[in-house]
């Protein structure tokens, strides 16, 4: 099964609020945002509002619980994923999974003509993708039992 929608439709249902966080701010902080907002990660962004890095929940319990720091004294920058993996709106939601997987993230910020207009996450796609089964089936249903529009 192919799946069609693309991620500029996730978006279109999910909206477009991305929550960012400096690369200087301590590690506490961020942690603090993606519990306030209830999100798994946060993008990481300059003075400039250019793209630098991203710092995920993942990232908290390898680089800081786990290694015994401190995540009040530790900076996003000191921990943050520096190569960032994005995708446009218009990437399919299955050319979207692809990435996530070859890569083994978690999150993906969405750029159109290179400005943040977004985040997804696996969470996002996999959602979309039962979507996009739970319909096809139901579309077989009444395919076979006759009620399919001719």
């Amino acid at each position: 099964m192919e799946f069609v929608d693309d991620v500029g439709s996730i978006l279109d249902v999910k909206g477009q609020q991305v929550w960012t966080i400096g690369p200087d701010e301590m590690v506490l902080d961020a942690i603090r945002v993606m519990a306030d907002k209830d999100v798994g990660a946060l993008v990481v962004v300059d003075g400039d509002g250019e793209i630098v890095g991203i710092i995920s929940e993942r990232d908290y319990t390898r680089k800081v619980v786990l290694r015994g720091r401190s995540s009040r004294q530790t900076t996003v920058r000191e921990i943050m994923a520096t190569r960032v993996i994005t995708v446009e709106p218009s990437n399919t939601v299955e050319a979207a999974l692809r990435i996530m997987t070859r890569h083994r993230v978690r999150h993906l910020p969405v750029l159109r003509r290179g400005e943040l207009v977004g985040l997804v996450s696996i969470g996002d796609l996999v959602e979309r993708v039962i979507s996009e089964q739970r319909a096809a089936l139901v579309q077989l249903e009444s395919y076979i039992v006759g009620r399919y529009p001719g």
